[in-house]
């Protein structure tokens, strides 16, 4: 038997420590020989909670299968651990002391005949991983971490385009990961805002936030799809703070009468994530009038954020997320085009000619609501496999499905941008796989002078009433 025992302190609440830990998952941020982590069973974290954990070896993998032994909180939570190499029991203490957490580490390995003649060569080694790992859940905990600069080789590939393109598929992602940090920040007491959390990008939102703590707003369209996905939420993770508003986004009738019932509320909004959104193939108009592309994608985040601006200031420290597109590099801003004609159509150009416009905004609104302690930054979640890709591009997701990225990895980067504490010290860019990316691939996409004012006014100026008179 190897016996390994560490500590760390940390200034964090008990609490917090005790949540992040137990959920297991958290150890393919802090654990140094953790590649992995998921979650077999369902329902919130208790006895009996399952978890899958692929962790590194000097030669290949090994599958861990941890069981939740002890669940006392916040002071301690206890693993059985089992793989082909041992099996091993994980213990951790939480004390609290004043304005901080002491986090006791300890671990029994058992190794499996004929590898335990090896247990004496192999416990200088097991010692400097069970230091290195508590370290490592120290600084998760203790969340210090700096904005993340865009690396020297991505910036190059958006150069020479076409590698800049291939980062959108699942390839981006497993790069991007070697070097992100953990998010240990606490969501308890935060008020989320998600559109289009039916399926999709928008439902990995609202199951990682939720897993979090966040209290949940999930916007959608269809009563009973809603009643299901707010049922489930509340059945996996145990929390009891999510439920949905019903608005279809297309129509700003809708926008607008979401809008109402929020600001009547009154209570601050934490995070907006504008997520809601579709490739139509065929035009056609919304019952007030307006091109569809144009209403769901652009007309409706700018309606609803501008109307939930007072929410968002009140927070102090808030946070507006967009979720554009990669189609977007093909089109310019062209404020004629945003509401497509008839003649010519073409959805995948509608869609992408309406994200650009979104970008713009993004950006306009970061520099515009700097001083109010609004963050306001776009994402693109690359290539993903969700049904509005499967339904909307089927050509595309037959030939791309083997490389498309999960809807848990395209939406990585909107949990993110709504959680990580070092997220919110930057405003106005453009994210993917948690870097900041060149808006424009083409030079021939970007704006000319006053093409920027004439898309804030178009918009600021905008009714259903002009639309149609249109």
């Amino acid at each position: 038997m190897i016996k390994l025992e560490e500590r760390v302190t940390v200034a964090r609440p008990i609490d917090e420590c005790f949540t992040y830990v137990a959920d297991f998952r958290s150890a393919a941020e802090w654990d140094v020989t953790a590649y992995k982590a998921k979650k077999l069973t369902p329902g919130p974290i208790r006895i009996g909670s399952e978890f899958e954990v692929r962790c590194k070896l000097p030669l290949g993998f090994i599958d861990l299968i941890y069981t939740v032994k002890e669940y006392d909180a916040p002071k301690r939570v206890s693993f059985d651990a089992s793989g082909w190499l041992f099996d091993a029991v994980d213990t951790i203490e939480f004390v609290e002391e004043a304005a901080s957490t002491k986090i006791n580490y300890s671990a029994e390995f058992h190794f499996k005949a004929p590898y335990g003649a090896l247990e004496k060569t192999l416990l200088p080694g097991m010692r400097r991983m069970g230091r290195a790992a508590v370290r490592s859940l120290g600084r998760a905990l203790e969340d210090e971490f700096p904005t993340p600069n865009t690396k020297r080789s991505t910036s190059s590939a958006d150069r020479f385009l076409w590698p800049g393109i291939a980062m959108f598929s699942k390839w981006g992602y497993t790069r991007g990961r070697k070097h992100w940090q953990p998010i240990s920040a606490s969501q308890r007491g935060k008020r989320v805002v998600v559109t289009g959390a039916s399926s999709g990008l928008g439902l990995a939102t609202a199951q990682a936030l939720a897993a979090r703590g966040a209290e949940l707003i999930l916007v959608m369209r269809n009563e009973k799809r809603a009643k299901t996905v707010v049922a489930d939420l509340i059945a996996e993770t145990g929390n009891q703070e999510i439920r949905y508003e019903l608005a279809d986004l297309a129509l700003m009738g809708d926008v607008d009468a979401l809008s109402s019932r929020l600001l009547w509320e009154g209570k601050p909004i934490d995070v907006l994530v504008n997520n809601a959104g579709a490739l139509f193939n065929e035009r056609r108009e919304t019952s007030e009038g307006l091109e569809q592309s144009f209403a769901l994608l652009l007309l409706s985040p700018w309606r609803l954020t501008r109307a939930l601006y007072p929410l968002l200031k009140a927070a102090g420290e808030s946070r507006v997320i967009n979720v554009v597109s990669g189609g977007m590099y093909t089109q310019a801003l062209n404020v004629e085009e945003l509401q497509a004609k008839p003649e010519g159509y073409n959805g995948a150009i509608a869609y992408a000619r309406c994200k650009r416009a979104l970008t713009v905004v993004t950006e306009e609104w970061a520099e515009d609501w700097a001083d109010d302690g609004i963050v306001v930054n776009a994402m693109h979640p690359g290539w993903a496999d969700t049904p509005g890709v499967e339904d909307a591009l089927p050509g595309f997701h037959t030939i791309t499905k083997r490389i498309l990225r999960s809807p848990e990895e395209g939406a990585d980067t909107i949990v993110w941008l709504a959680a990580a504490s070092e997220a919110a010290a930057v405003s106005g860019k453009l994210f993917l796989d948690r870097e900041a990316r060149t808006t424009h691939l083409l030079a021939k996409t970007r704006e000319r002078p006053g093409q920027r004012e004439q898309l804030l006014q178009f918009l600021e100026e905008f009714s259903i009433e002009t639309a149609q008179a249109a």
